[in-house]
């Protein structure tokens, strides 16, 4: 009797714990060294690989990542499906940034391989799919990523792999991926978007709505065919590009008219099913709008917009247009991205950003962040002949630095020459010409000459990502043997 009472009880308190909830978020999986006692089999990494393997053990930059995955669902800490563990997730975004890949070439890089299962700490688990870890990623916020890289910074100086005794800085473009802006392209793009979404909401509402027919017509293949047209224009044809204008405008105000109102019947008769259409709506209409403002403007009363007032991208409204005067580039659209480097190869500080300032607006703040990171200022600070004015070196003599490398531009008085005659203005100089081989190493290594994220956040993070990118590389490159 006593023996079938403790069998109930045990089977009592296995139900028990398997209705307990667990947590969903996990930190890694339970380390797995089989593979050491396969003889003959070993598992060799590159000496930069074994020690960015061994930074990201440390328990504070873990724990920066955790606590952003941790904000996915409310009960994430507390219930539901085991997930990917942080600890994989944290290894495969580094392993796909070092190497530029995408998330699908990450996921099948690091399945196929035993050295990178075993530093992605996957071990012979399964690896998550490229869609599993496009969205954890995605909850990584850009300010965390300022933060991990201040920590890699930390540790590089407790390594003394640099001391942030010479800073120099620049500024460069980061390009967004949208094609060439156009208005007719702008245009078609809007009846496309706002087109394929009435097709969808007639399917949602059926034959219930009180809508017409018509009011679900997607007018898309008519934009289309009227784009295409004046692609083919030359400039010179300016009457016929303005009646082609005419009916790409009118085709688009109809789309919009019609948006309106499958937007106010979703809400009334389907708001939970087709939120994500009303979604859609909300965001695009705005910007279809915004278009069609600007076209009309521009085309028709031949008046010049200003650039902070131009949409160059429906999906990317974000993106600036940028003109330095490149003579292979006159026109860039994406984000301005201001870097600061200090001796090593260490990128301490970079900010995106908004609109096109002036280079000379960023010495300030960039000397006040590196006394923040370093403790001291830089014996040696550079930048370009655009940020040289005399309320920069004044500031920068002020807080401490001792060699201020800013050449003037323009003319330039006897005693002014003499002074960037000096031995040590000149190798300023020198010193300061190696950020441009940084930047480009950035952008040809670790992708940061067109951004692959979407949106505002994402385009920090992939500046953040391509950063962090470089400083791993410089710390394995300093700490090993």
């Amino acid at each position: 009797m006593n023996k079938d009472l403790n069998v109930i009880l045990v089977s009592y308190q296995t139900n028990q714990n398997h209705k307990r909830p667990t947590a969903m978020l996990i930190d890694k999986h339970e380390a797995d060294n089989i593979l050491k006692r396969i003889p003959g089999l070993t598992i060799k990494m590159s000496p930069e690989l074994a020690t960015i393997d061994q930074v990201l053990d440390n328990d504070e930059l873990f724990c920066m990542i955790r606590d952003d995955l941790a904000q996915r669902y409310p009960k994430t800490l507390t219930a539901g499906r085991k997930s990917t563990p942080v600890e994989v997730i944290l290894r495969m975004l580094t392993i796909k940034h070092l190497y530029d890949l995408s998330y699908e070439r990450t996921v099948l890089q690091v399945a196929d391989s035993l050295v990178l299962r075993q530093f992605c700490r996957v071990y012979f688990e399964a690896v998550p799919d490229q869609s599993t870890l496009c969205r954890w990623a995605n909850l990584i916020q850009p300010q965390t990523l300022q933060t991990f890289n201040q920590r890699i910074m930390n540790l590089a100086i407790d390594s003394k792999l640099t001391h942030g005794r010479k800073l120099r800085m620049d500024g460069t473009v980061v390009e967004t991926t949208i094609h060439y802006p156009t208005d007719s392209r702008l245009l078609d793009d809007s009846v496309r978007v706002l087109g394929r979404t009435l097709t969808r909401a007639k399917m949602l509402l059926g034959a219930g709505t009180s809508l017409s027919k018509a009011m679900f017509r997607n007018r898309q293949r008519s934009a289309r065919k009227v784009a295409r047209k004046i692609a083919k224009l030359s400039s010179r044809s300016q009457e016929q590009l303005k009646i082609c204008y005419q009916r790409l405008v009118q085709t688009t105000r109809a789309t919009v008219r019609q948006a309106k109102q499958v937007l106010a019947e979703l809400e009334n008769r389907a708001a939970d099913e087709g939120h994500r259409l009303i979604e859609v709506l909300q965001t695009f209409l705005p910007r279809a709008q915004q278009v069609l403002s600007q076209t009309v403007r521009r085309v028709f009363s031949d008046e010049k917009v200003p650039s902070a007032e131009k949409l160059v991208s429906i999906f990317e409204p974000h993106t600036d247009i940028i003109c330095r005067g490149k003579p292979n580039k006159p026109t860039e659209y994406g984000h301005k991205v201001w870097l600061g480097e200090v001796e090593g190869g260490f990128i301490a500080q970079y900010e995106v950003l908004d609109g096109n300032p002036n280079d000379e607006s960023q010495w300030q703040s960039t000397l006040e962040k590196h006394v923040q990171l370093f403790g001291q200022p830089p014996r040696q600070a550079s930048a370009d002949r655009g940020v040289h004015s005399a309320k920069n070196e004044a500031f920068a003599a002020k807080l401490g630095v001792k060699r201020v490398v800013l050449p003037k531009p323009g003319r330039k008085s006897e005693t002014r020459r003499q002074h960037e005659r000096q031995r040590w203005f000149w190798r300023g100089r020198r010193f300061h010409a190696g950020v441009e081989g940084r930047i480009s190493v950035i952008k040809r290594k670790y992708g940061l000459d067109c951004c692959r994220n979407r949106g505002q956040d994402g385009f920090e993070r992939w500046i953040g990502w391509g950063v962090i990118a470089n400083n791993l590389t410089m710390l394995g490159k300093g700490l090993s043997p």
